[in-house]
């Protein structure tokens, strides 16, 4: 016999203490059931207000990490912990050896203030936290940045180097990535980690062209993790809920082509909308999760074995959480 799991869904959120939260990328019939949609940092601040001690997290695996560092007390399950791409690109070890490639050359480690991208894992959190430094989000890292060089100190920026460079060059500041041409940190503002997010850079300068050769008054509007010849032709660049915003002030009208992950531009509007790809950049590690997954998650609540458990340990989550808590202080 067949399980109807919408239904099954349902039924056990009526009668479990749970909250299921979804990011934007989730697939369609994973999204809807969701009790809390939005961005990584806006669902872990939702949770910590959520009066649900269990928390069924549907996104990748620094996301649940995320919750738990910003609400300890909170069992958070995920019914994948799918692992970010970008996230994978860098851990403590890597994180360190970026730090020593500044200090050799040139840059003492005092002076060096790192800050990550949210997009990270809570062992960088939480390094990043003990050397005084902050976490960012795409829609904050021109402000978290901006304060940061109020102190006079070297940005290690981690691990986006699209993230970074695109904000540096908004601020008209000079930046370089760590292994890629010649990056001297005595010469640059804003010194990048070499990672990226492999969906955002399915779009291209070309796939630009493309959109404004054929629709001449079309609008281009794109993620910050694109790379910053794509973000320079654009016409707007923004994070999930910015671009979210600007495409739903639009005239109906307007022709717009979006640069980031298929899930969301799909689910923006059934009008004048286009994907800036020839390929469907879907993120695959975010279209892991199924009902049926969720489901089973769900029900392993109900069966007292709850499984994928999130579990980070006390000094992590004290120093990760510092990170975060210097980003919330940041008006």
């Amino acid at each position: 016999m067949s399980i109807d799991y919408k239904a099954e869904i349902e039924r056990l959120k009526r009668e479990l203490d749970v909250t299921v939260v979804a990011h934007y990328y989730q697939r369609d019939e994973v999204f809807e059931m969701a009790d809390i949609i939005g961005d990584s940092l806006e669902l872990a601040r939702r949770c910590k207000a959520d009066n649900n001690p269990w928390v069924v997290f549907c996104g990748v695996g620094f996301m649940g990490q995320s919750v738990k560092v910003i609400a300890p007390e909170k069992r958070v399950l995920m019914p994948k912990i799918a692992c970010c791409a970008m996230a994978r690109m860098i851990d403590g070890s890597f994180f360190d050896d970026s730090v020593n490639y500044m200090i050799e050359h040139g840059i003492p480690k005092e002076d060096i203030l790192p800050i990550t991208y949210i997009n990270s894992d809570a062992t960088v959190k939480a390094k990043v936290g003990e050397m005084g430094g902050l976490v960012c989000t795409s829609s904050n890292a021109y402000k978290i940045i901006e304060k940061g060089l109020e102190s006079g100190k070297k940005i290690l920026f981690v691990p986006d180097r699209c993230l970074g460079q695109n904000f540096a060059n908004s601020m008209g500041l000079k930046s370089c990535v760590i292994g890629v041409g010649e990056c001297d940190p005595k010469e640059a503002d804003v010194i990048c980690f070499n990672g990226f997010c492999s969906v955002h850079q399915l779009f291209t300068v070309d796939d630009v062209a493309f959109y404004r050769n054929k629709y001449p008054d079309i609008k281009i509007a794109v993620h910050p993790e694109c790379d910053p010849s794509v973000v320079q032709a654009a016409d707007f660049v923004g994070s999930t809920s910015q671009l979210i915003k600007y495409v739903n002030e639009l005239d109906p009208e307007q022709k717009v082509a979006i640069g980031t992950e298929y899930n969301l531009v799909n689910r923006m509007r059934q009008k004048n909308t286009y994907v800036l790809s020839s390929t469907k950049p879907e993120c695959p590690t975010m279209n892991e999760t199924t009902l049926e997954d969720l489901y089973n998650t769900l029900k392993s609540i109900e069966e007292g074995k709850p499984m994928n458990e999130i579990h980070i340990d006390e000094h992590t989550v004290k120093y990760a959480n510092l990170a975060l808590e210097r980003m919330l202080e940041i008006k």
